[in-house]
């Protein structure tokens, strides 16, 4: 990292990855071209875990066994007079999968449990009714590097 100052730890990327709302997938085409795509997911034992449409262009960059780096932007503030920003940030690296049968299901609950705590029944129906529509998938953590001025 050229700003090492700035660095987080990774304990603090971490919290930083577990509070945030959305994030922005990046993948690559079979044909070479840099896709970026805001998502909504969770962070869980070291997982970027998220849910697609059957199909689409996110979709056909997630061939098996494919990398792909996921960031989320925490708290930003403009600093005019400092030309500058306040910011967090986290970045993992890793390789994706696709989960299927019964860790499909748990991913699916560990998302609507975040998204929705207050409603896991309504929750649980939800994923039994889309279950079929949706597919899910998880970035292994292989490195997460962390970036702030505060």
């Amino acid at each position: 990292m050229r700003r090492a100052d700035r660095q987080t730890t990774e304990d603090e990327a971490r919290a930083l990855l577990s509070s945030g709302e959305y994030g922005v997938l990046s993948t690559v085409s079979p044909a070479g071209v840099p896709y970026g795509v805001p998502i909504s997911y969770a962070f869980h034992n070291g997982e970027i875990l998220f849910h697609s449409a059957p199909e689409g262009q996110k979709l056909d960059n997630l061939i098996p066994g494919s990398l792909a780096s996921f960031c989320v932007v925490g708290k930003t503030e403009v600093i005019p007079e400092k030309f500058s920003t306040r910011y967090q940030s986290a970045i993992v690296h890793g390789q994706v999968r696709e989960l299927l049968g019964p860790e499909k299901i748990r991913a699916l609950a560990v998302l609507v449990e975040k998204y929705s705590p207050a409603f896991p029944s309504e929750g649980a129906d939800y994923i039994a009714a889309s279950e079929s529509l949706t597919r899910v998938f998880a970035l292994k953590a292989a490195r997460i590097t962390g970036k702030q001025r505060l």
